[in-house]
Parts: structure tokens; sequence; C-alpha cells
């Protein structure tokens, strides 16, 4: 198990709303909320998934982090740097420290540019190579993903998916950064390709020291890489732990029931299913309650009427649920609680 280190990144309270439709005089009529107060941290060198179903704001929160979108309010410190104190210049400059794998690998690269151009790219707006050096540094970076450093002058549509997001890693990686946002980078890949994605990602992160925030709908993916989970829903985190205690023991009730979706190997094997009811609430305007409430299982009253807070359970371990009852650190030593 690694030992605990310094946090990379911190982001506290963070809150994005979209305009949903207008007034007169183009006010807005309401507000989305797809992050909504939302803190989490990544240690140097760590992996923190994130998951959740669609719609729940984990790649707009990926994108505010990286400033692609811009806060409304809250703080993202990266190395004790507050990002959102800076200007547009020094966030340009502070940039190529923090990097994004795009969900599309086909989408995300430019049809138009042949490999090694688009991997020089980043090369030539930060100005780390020369130009008579660029050349190997782009073929360096090829064989470091695993693919042939001699294929640089052909054309992204002539790679399959998988060789495609290799090659958008390989861009990601040109500038060394030291945290990399990978926005379910292998959804759209076959389930062999995903493997042989995610061991690459696994074997570079142990090479260079990298830190991920990997974003995924899929635990079963998340669970193979990850340190740290954090569960969000409608714009906020409801549980996070270590990886290990996460899925041996969930105690949130939608992360029980995201776990119960996932497909089992042996189809002999019987386990509970836990289906939720009712409908999600709607992300416009404010909200009462607990926003799991209108499909939760074990909803209460108190559940309609009270936000619950994101709290201590045990060591490494928060949960926002009135049902379930923090525990410190401390108390979870003594019980053996976790």
């Amino acid at each position: 198990m690694r030992m605990p280190v310094p946090d990379l990144l911190k982001v506290t309270d963070l809150v994005k709303r979209f305009p949903a439709g207008q007034r007169l005089l183009g006010r807005p009529h309401a507000w989305v909320r797809a992050v909504d107060g939302v803190s989490l941290t990544v240690a140097r060198g760590e992996t923190l998934g994130l998951v959740g179903e669609s719609g729940s704001g984990k790649t707009t929160l990926g994108r505010c982090i990286l400033r692609l979108i811009e806060p409304d309010r809250g703080s993202i410190l990266f190395d004790g740097v507050d990002l959102l104190s800076l200007s547009k210049r020094r966030m340009r400059a502070l940039r190529r420290e923090m990097q994004i794998i795009f969900q599309d690998p086909f989408g995300s690269l430019n049809p138009r540019m042949k490999v090694s151009t688009i991997i020089a790219e980043p090369l030539i707006i930060h100005g780390l190579a020369r130009r008579q050096d660029r050349p190997r540094r782009v073929a360096e970076l090829l064989e470091m993903v695993g693919l042939d450093p001699g294929c640089g002058g052909r054309y992204p549509h002539e790679f399959s998916g998988g060789q495609r997001q290799r090659i958008g890693i390989a861009r990601a990686l040109a500038v060394s950064p030291r945290l990399i946002i990978a926005d379910e980078p292998v959804s759209s890949l076959d389930v062999s390709v995903q493997a042989q994605v995610l061991n690459l990602l696994a074997e570079l992160q142990e090479r260079l020291g990298l830190a991920y925030l990997f974003i995924a709908h899929d635990l079963a993916v998340v669970r193979h890489i990850s340190d740290r989970v954090a569960v969000m829903y409608r714009g906020r985190i409801v549980e996070s732990a270590r990886a290990e205690d996460l899925y041996a023991h969930p105690l949130h009730p939608y992360t029980r029931a995201l776990l119960a979706s996932v497909p089992v190997r042996d189809p002999d094997q019987r386990r509970p299913r836990s289906l939720l009811a009712g409908e999600p609430p709607s992300p416009v305007g404010e909200m009462q309650g607990c926003s799991f409430a209108s499909r939760c299982p074990l909803v209460e009253e108190r559940c309609r009427r009270e936000d619950p807070a994101l709290r201590p359970h045990g060591e490494g371990r928060q949960v926002a649920c009135h049902l379930v009852e923090p525990v410190s650190v401390e108390i979870a030593g003594v019980r053996g609680d976790r």
C-alpha cells in the first residue's frame, strides 16, 4: 500500500451552473446544477477514480479543474497554486503540468493533421523542443505508448480506435505533465483493447510518477486502476474511500446500486439486485433535501427535508447520507471499523 504523500490537487466547494432557457432581456429562466459543491484531492502519483451515471457532472468537473470551463465559485489548488487566481497567460503556462485524455479517440484528433504534427503541436505551443529535435521526441513518445515510431507520417483515420487513443496519450505526455485527467478514455474501446490501454496507463504512471483523475462509469474498469474512488451523483460527491474498502463494503445506497449493476463473470453466481425506483431529480433550480431521496429504497422523512453533508466515516472514507453515522479516525481504530 502506498504511503500518504502531499496532495498535488485540492478542489474545495467547486460549483458550476449553466443557464436553462431565457427570459426577456436574455436573463436565464433557471440554472442547471452541473457541479454542486464538490471537494476532492489527488495525491502525487495517485489515481483517483471518479464514477457515476451519465449526467452526474463528472466530465464538467474535470474540465472545470483544467479551466477549460470556468467554474462559478470554489477553490482549485494545484501544487499549492490557486488556479482560479491566475491570468490566462499564467494559466496557459501552467497547463503543461496538467493534461487531458478525451473520451473519443477519433473526434479529439485533427483528421487533417498527420500524427507526428498532432504530437509535436504541444511542444511547439510551449516551446519545449527545437525544430530539429521534434522528430526524435515524437518518435520517443510513439514508442512509449506502444506504437511504431515510423507511423508518424500517417493520418488518424488509418489507425484503429485503440491506436488512436494511444496517440492521444502520447500527445498528453509530450509536455511531461504531472497530472492527467482521463475522461472515460476506454469507454468506446473493445474490452480486450480496454485492458491494453489500462495496463499502458498503469505502466506510464509507475515510470513517470503521474497522478490521474480517472473519470468513468464502468466500476470494473475503475477498480482495476484506482487507488481511491469517489462516487458522484447529480453534481455531488456522495461517497469516497480507498478502492478496496469501497468495493468490499459500500455504504451509500447509490454506491450499492452501482456495484450491484456490474455484471459478474460466472453465470451461476447469484447476488442480490438493487433496483432503483422513481425518477432522478431535475438538475434545474434549487433542490431541498438529499438528491438521491426520490430513488433511495431506504429513504426517511428527514432525507426529503435536509441535505446530508459529506462526513468522515473512518480512515480515508467520507459518506453523504443521513442513515450512515459519522465515525472519526480514532473511533475507527478502536472499533476496527473501516
